[in-house]
């Protein structure tokens, strides 16, 4: 797959899909939602994902560096519509192991070198090597070698297969509900075209070739219908947009991977940012630049959003193809106790704000860009997802 100079992803004649068209009324306005189910594969003779070979989606870039300093939203942007949807930790750790393929060779826990001392003693943080320096940390989510992946909130994130034209692709995705994902809008269909890939596979807590909670089907993938004909209102079309989002079902036999997992919840409106447009955001995500895409990574960094661009989040970072689609989550992990302390502004934990959507095709600037989620994306798309499959609600 290659990404023409517009950013748009092109795609050689699959099978036609059939296209459902949802009315739904949002908080805001009446807005159409696009769903496709999973349809018979037209380029893989043997109709099965190739989980061994599988290639990254490659990353939206935008050509054009990022402007020196940091740009804030104004005040007046946050808390329109806000929105919290709780997630749940309740998943009972019960893995079920499959081999998908075969590990990477030469995958282990590296101690990180301490960088360039300052002049006060304090070792510099990873950043862009050009403007605005944007200060982040990444790492493996299991560094440690602890299957860290395993336990919540990791665990309700994971590793997303599917095929384009009989090629299989990865991105990233997670739960938000017991048998409902979210990704990103390029991870389900070819912006601009009408057209949609197929047969997604999710593996929960992905490693390194194994599927410890198993593997599942997707069954219908929903986004906004402006993002598949292409008009949505983007800074770059078809890269930098305004509803880079999208959800999938998950097929339920006798159970679904939240019930595992646990899943997490999901916010829209300027939940967590603070009035100078700011917010703390945590990454994760399988990205082929790190461990060639084997085991989950994290990354944290303050946020901003940035006007110029769609009202995108903006964060530092440097995952690449295959983060696609992976979550922005505020208030990451398991929660104190308050003893004398209390738990600030918007506390709710573990509260998924956006997806990875793009990056810069100038790698240095080392930043990523997110669809904010409101009321009109991501409640639609649930909405829709929640009224075709009551029972992965």
């Amino acid at each position: 797959m290659k990404f023409s100079k517009s950013g748009l992803a092109k795609m050689a004649g699959p099978a036609s899909l059939s296209v459902l068209i949802c009315g739904l009324a949002s908080q805001v306005q009446a807005q159409a939602v696009s769903s496709s189910r999973v349809q018979p594969l037209s380029g893989n003779p043997n109709g099965v994902i190739d989980f061994a070979n599988a290639k990254p989606m490659p990353l939206p870039r935008i050509d054009k560096a990022p402007a020196p300093g940091a740009p804030r939203a104004p005040s007046a942007a946050k808390k329109s519509s806000v929105g919290v949807v709780p997630g749940s930790d309740s998943g009972d750790g019960q893995t079920s192991p499959i081999q998908l393929a075969p590990a990477k060779s030469s995958l282990k826990a590296v101690t990180p070198s301490l960088g360039v001392t300052q002049a006060n003693g304090v070792t510099s943080q990873a950043n862009g090597q050009a403007a605005p320096y944007h200060p982040y940390t990444i790492a493996q989510a299991s560094a440690l070698k602890d299957k860290t992946q395993n336990s919540f909130p990791y665990r309700a994130a994971g590793k997303l297969f599917f095929l384009d034209n009989g090629q299989t692709f990865v991105c990233s995705a997670s739960l938000i509900k017991s048998g409902l994902l979210v990704t990103a809008a390029h991870c389900v269909a070819n912006f601009g075209t009408g057209q949609y890939y197929s047969d997604w596979v999710y593996v929960p807590a992905y490693d390194n070739g194994k599927a410890p909670y198993g593997k599942w089907k997707g069954v219908q993938a929903f986004a906004l219908p402006s993002y598949v004909n292409g008009s949505d209102s983007c800074a770059t079309p078809g890269v930098v947009c305004e509803n880079d989002v999208a959800v999938i079902t998950l097929y339920k036999g006798r159970s679904l991977p939240g019930k595992r997992t646990g899943w997490l919840g999901y916010a829209y409106g300027g939940f967590g940012v603070n009035p100078s447009g700011q917010a703390h955001i945590t990454q994760l995500g399988y990205p082929v630049g790190l461990d060639k895409g084997a085991v989950m990574e994290r990354g944290d960094s303050q946020s901003y959003i940035d006007p110029a661009n769609s009202n995108n989040t903006i964060i530092g970072s440097n995952m690449d193809g295959g983060s696609s689609g992976g979550p922005w989550i505020l208030n990451f992990g398991i929660g104190p106790t308050f003893t004398g302390e209390d738990a600030g502004v918007d506390p709710d934990p573990n509260t998924v704000v956006g997806v990875t959507s793009w990056g810069y095709t100038v790698t240095s600037p080392k930043e990523q860009g997110a669809s904010p989620f409101t009321s009109n994306n991501i409640v639609n798309l649930v909405n829709a997802a929640c009224a075709a499959s009551p029972l992965v609600c």
